[in-house]
């Protein structure tokens, strides 16, 4: 059994491309704050050279405009991995995911039970999503002998159809009456409602054949038993069980483990969801992932202390998130002034006509979520710009709209923006997750391609 730190090297014929890419990811992609570090510079150099509203000053301030201007969201998703972690290690839940991967009996029945579960949470909900494919891998690593990092490349992996359902960033804005992110109705006057894009054969279609061709892939990339490098519980415990203390509490001991302050939270949180749905109040978004998990969470761990407990745990994974959000914001803001995605959208649509024009945003939209990871800041750059031309080439807009989600999930996949919050729960190294993951990559860069061209 080698020690967590360790890369694998030879192994059978099955897994020779594998070892290959996981050693050329640990040897060329360095911690996710460098490469952050990194992807900043050379979009501030790629500006400067091509963009056509670049200057020195529009550059930096850019930069320092957009490194704030994140903060909100940044916020969102931090809280998003705190609330899901905390909610996820709550008894009830963990009972749950122990239940669930009892059902494997091998390796590749647990990489396909979590790939699956992940795809599934994350079609409804896609922070649920993350937070499953990070303690589902945990959970089975800690049942059988399996390689840890192509486990939880299974879970990340599940997350490829996010952008497809139905809480898709893109998706869900365009069917928002009045979003500031409704670039379709502030350009065309219509709303685009999911029928026509979550909905649809061409985004359905695609997305089930990924729900089959996946777990095959994960089968063939599974590491062979020499090269397998196995999660280190004595480097990443788990999150100590709190329980009651016994005897006579104090006033103040016995507020932190009454189920009274609980249940309080709880009936509220119940209450305002109730309202919500009977009202038919605007209630979706990042803000009601967190609410939802806020209030499961406290519910579900039965006292205060306990639920304050469980999110200082899952505080001590944010460190790297923390330092990342900034200066991807920064990215975002020196693009936002300089005109950059104007320059690389435009090249894709000279050369598309009416039919292709999807395809080629899908194929820009592979490329642009490099450079801006997050969905709702990909589409602000590029929603502009290929919406106009979906009008002028009289191609399909919500075929183009769903192009635009649908690069940005299959990215995801060698992205180490959101593959972080993964890694951090799971306690793994982000470079060898994404040695796996470059197969997800490849498999839905293939199959969401081909729909755009044969299914719209």
């Amino acid at each position: 059994m080698k020690p967590a730190s360790a890369s694998p090297t030879g192994g059978g014929g099955k897994t020779r491309f594998t070892n290959a890419t996981i050693d050329l990811f640990e040897r060329v992609i360095p911690d996710p704050f460098v490469l952050a570090i990194l992807i900043t510079a050379f979009v501030a150099v790629a500006s400067a050279l091509f963009a056509p509203h670049a200057s020195f000053m529009g550059i930096v301030g850019g930069w320092y405009k957009g490194f704030f201007d994140i903060l909100t969201f940044a916020f969102q998703i931090t809280l998003i991995l705190v609330t899901g972690h905390a909610f996820a290690h709550a008894p009830p839940v963990q009972r749950l995911f122990r239940a669930v991967v009892s059902i494997a009996r091998t390796p590749v029945q647990a990489a396909t039970l979590t790939f699956v579960s992940v795809a599934v949470a994350s079609f409804f909900n896609w922070g649920f999503g993350l937070v499953v494919a990070a303690l589902l891998a945990r959970e089975v690593a800690k049942r059988m002998r399996v390689d840890f990092a192509w486990i939880v490349a299974a879970g990340f992996s599940g997350w490829v159809v996010w952008a497809s359902g139905i809480s898709s960033s893109i998706a869900l804005a365009q069917a928002t009456h009045g979003s500031a992110m409704n670039v379709v109705e502030k350009l065309t006057g219509q709303v685009l409602p999911f029928s026509s894009t979550v909905f649809t054969a061409f985004n359905l279609v695609p997305t089930f054949v990924m729900l089959i061709a996946t777990p095959i892939v994960l089968a063939l990339l599974k590491p062979a038993d020499e090269d397998i490098v196995v999660l280190d519980l004595d480097k990443n415990p788990d999150p100590p069980a709190k329980t009651r203390p016994a005897g006579k509490l104090t006033p103040a001991k016995w507020l932190e483990y009454s189920r009274v302050g609980s249940a309080f939270i709880g009936a509220a949180g119940v209450s305002f969801l109730a309202i919500a749905w009977t009202h038919k109040t605007s209630f979706s978004g990042v803000n009601a992932v967190i609410f939802v998990m806020f209030i499961a969470g406290v519910i579900l761990h039965g006292y205060p202390l306990a639920y304050a407990d469980a999110i200082k745990n899952a505080a001590r994974q944010t460190g790297s998130m923390m330092l990342q959000y900034p200066l991807y914001g920064g990215i975002m803001g020196i693009m936002d002034a300089t005109g950059l995605p104007d320059v690389l959208s435009h090249f894709f649509i000279a050369i598309s006509n009416a039919h292709t024009l999807p395809f080629w945003s899908y194929v820009c939209s592979l490329l642009v979520t490099f450079l801006v990871p997050s969905g709702g800041g990909h589409w602000a750059v590029q929603g502009p710009f290929v919406v106009p031309a979906a009008v002028a080439l009289h191609a399909s807009v919500p075929g183009t709209t769903m192009a635009v989600a649908m690069g940005e999930q299959v990215s995801n996949m060698l992205q180490p923006f959101w593959a972080a919050p993964v890694v951090a729960m799971a306690g793994v190294g982000v470079q060898r997750v994404l040695g796996f993951t470059v197969m997800t990559f490849l498999l839905g860069a293939v199959v969401y391609g081909a729909a755009l061209l044969l299914l719209i």
